[in-house]
């Protein structure tokens, strides 16, 4: 699922859009996993009830939680999503070429398309699983 319309996507790609996500965070001062250093590293923040520390990268789409005050938010994002064209950038996005961004926005919405098509799959594959127990309870009962 589509995190932010389109227009909002491209805010994301700039930190200061993403800092601003970070009303509430649970960590601030005298921390790795300060606002400031979680929206530097890619990340948005995106709490739920059970993962009120809960926070995606914007771009590849990682959701990390259980945060502690000495995580390090880049070393954490790049632990757990190698790749993410993100942290790869060797310069600022402000800093890119037009055909740069646009190969940097390609390979977000592969992500977007792969991740998309990955959850329909694993859907796909539960229901599966309940019609076959269904048809196996039908044919035991015969």
């Amino acid at each position: 699922m589509e995190l932010f319309n389109e227009s909002d996507t491209f805010k994301m790609y700039f930190c200061e859009n993403r800092l601003k996500t970070f009303e509430g965070w649970p960590f601030d001062e005298d921390c790795a996993c300060t606002p400031e250093n979680m929206a530097k590293a890619g990340f948005i923040y995106t709490p739920v009830d059970n993962s009120p520390d809960a926070a995606t990268c914007f771009f590849c789409l990682k959701e990390l939680e259980g945060w502690e005050p000495d995580n390090d938010p880049q070393k954490e994002h790049k632990s757990h999503s190698l790749s993410c064209h993100f942290l790869a950038l060797k310069k600022k996005v402000e800093e890119l070429p037009l055909n740069e961004f646009l190969k940097l926005h390609q390979a977000r919405h592969k992500r977007l398309i792969s991740k998309n098509c990955n959850e329909a799959v694993d859907k796909f594959e539960v229901a599966a699983r309940l019609v076959k127990s269904e048809i196996l309870k039908m044919e035991m009962g015969k």
